[in-house]
């Protein structure tokens, strides 16, 4: 992991690795500009973030950033010109899994002298970081009602219970029209179980149809729930209908308030966090500032006990290898190597999309050329610490440390597993500048480069552009990091909360055919 040094800052190039041959224009560089530091001038006009040839290169040459291949020179490629798309060639290449070659035991802080939090503890011991009330469709159809009920509790309707964070609903478009049994099915309803056990709701209610495929009872008997003082459950068609089945959800969610509201804060320790780690909208400062110093973070986070889940399968891609030679086990590693090899053997053949190399058109004009390059970054929010397990979507997160989930890198996508999996606060880094919040789970915002975070600043809560400026390191935005999610935890409201977003983030990944 670079640390930038006051010389490096001052240059209009980073290097990040000795053995790279291209460098990271730090800042708009112009043709005929001298870098000195690298021995030659720009030959190409290059935008902040790009990536410039510190040498000539042959066309086949692998092209090193971070000194791991990100692709290979599609032409020759003289000194100080421009790298990008246009002249970077994608295609796989041999990569040595070493299963746990590189595992190293996390060196604990002792459990007297953990960080804490102000958590709120439910009675299955379960910690939450916001207090909620959710409100969960079976089926799309049933999605309007759930609305209706969230909607009705207006801030003005809630002043007497200062200590519920709101009534959110949770609805989507599938639950009818699908596979009636599989996994399709299956991580349907292992996603709404996720958010209805969630520690950040005080209460759920289900509400269904009656006809759909996603029946409430086969919820109810595949995750092993049932209706209690914490989950009510209601089906419109013997409900008596839209108006009847709103009515008798807004009076459940009127029974269930001077309870929900009853909840204290006290203090825990940090072992009790887990953190759904996000990047969107990266740019070629990613791997320089935001993802390194959350790593950074991640790293402080295991060391108190704490976990860490990294996602976005597709954005590993290419550097699976940097983790699986950490994982705790062969079984650890292997388990990501099968989740690599079903997304690109399975599920995304033919496909225009990401992990065949594509990145979205904002990644391309922030500087990243492919999914290789990408996954670079992507990898560095989990930190450098040992992979301890892998997980399917939305399967319940039982182990500390770094772990894996399965996810597409579509943020709502992504979150939305990580979340119903149990994590309790969600870190998110952008370049471009996301906007993105998360309910019933905190977001925090890190934005990787200060013009960004002075545009956006509304929406962003901190600025590791300041690693750039000279004036941060990725150490000390690590520490800022963890103590701003400790504070968050513990109720300081994020940018993204402020703002009121999160209504709509539920987004379960739709993997099987409609019919």
């Amino acid at each position: 992991m670079i640390e930038l040094s006051s010389k490096t800052v001052s240059g209009p190039v980073i290097r990040l690795h000795p053995a790279d041959n291209v460098v990271i224009a730090r800042i708009d560089v112009a043709i005929g500009t001298p870098v000195p530091s690298e021995d030659f001038c720009s030959r190409s006009q290059v935008p902040a973030g790009y990536k410039v040839a510190a040498r000539s290169l042959r066309r086949g040459e692998p092209i090193r950033k971070y000194n791991v291949v990100i692709g290979f020179a599609a032409t020759d490629i003289a000194a100080g010109t421009i790298v990008h798309g246009h002249n970077v060639e994608f295609r796989d290449f041999d990569r040595d899994y070493a299963f746990g070659a590189d595992f190293r035991a996390v060196d604990f802080v002792p459990a007297a002298e953990r960080a804490t939090f102000q958590g709120i503890v439910r009675s299955n011991g379960q910690v939450g970081t916001r207090n909620y009330i959710g409100v969960l469709s079976t089926v799309n159809c049933s999605a309007t009602v759930a609305h209706r009920i969230a909607e009705w509790f207006t801030a003005e309707r809630l002043a007497d219970y200062p200590n519920v964070d709101g009534v959110v609903a949770f609805t989507h478009s599938t639950g009818c029209g699908m596979e009636m049994s599989g996994e399709p099915m299956a991580l349907l309803r292992r996603t709404m179980a996720g958010y209805a056990r969630h520690p950040n709701l005080a209460a759920a209610l289900i509400v269904g149809l009656g006809c759909e495929r996603n029946q409430l009872q086969g919820l109810l008997d595949q995750e092993d729930m049932a209706p209690g003082p914490r989950l009510h459950t209601f089906t419109m068609q013997q409900s008596g209908g839209t108006r009847k089945t709103i009515e008798d959800g807004i009076e459940a969610v009127k029974a269930l308030l001077p309870e929900a509201n009853r909840v204290t804060r006290t203090t825990v320790d940090a072992s009790h966090l887990k953190v759904g780690l996000q990047c969107g909208g990266s740019d070629g400062f990613s791997s320089i500032t935001a993802n390194p110093s959350l790593g950074a973070a991640m790293d402080l986070l295991v060391r108190h006990g704490g976990t860490a889940i990294l996602s976005e399968t597709p954005e590993i891609y290419g550097v699976e290898h940097t983790l699986t030679r950490r994982a705790a086990s062969r079984e650890v590693g292997e388990k990501l190597i099968e989740r690599i090899r079903w997304w690109k053997d399975e599920y995304s053949v033919n496909r225009d999309v990401q992990i065949n190399g594509r990145v979205s058109p904002g990644n391309q004009v922030g500087g990243l050329a492919n999914i290789f390059e990408k996954s670079i970054g992507s990898s560095m929010k989990g930190g450098t610490g040992p992979l301890m397990e892998v997980y399917r979507y939305a399967e319940p997160v039982t182990a500390h440390g770094l772990v894996f989930m399965d996810t597409p890198g579509f943020d709502p996508v992504s979150a939305t597993g990580q979340i119903a999996g149990g994590a309790n606060l969600i870190a998110f880094t952008t370049g471009r500048g996301s906007m993105f919040g998360a309910k019933p789970v905190p977001s925090l915002k890190l934005a990787t480069n200060t013009p960004m975070y002075r545009r956006l600043t509304e929406d962003m809560d901190l600025n590791c552009g300041g690693i750039l400026d000279g004036v941060a390191s990725i150490e000390s935005m690590g520490r800022e990091i963890f103590d701003a999610l400790l504070k968050v935890a513990s109720g300081e409201r994020t940018k993204s909360e402020l703002l009121g977003l999160g209504d709509h983030e539920f987004v379960p990944w739709q993997i099987g055919i409609m019919s």
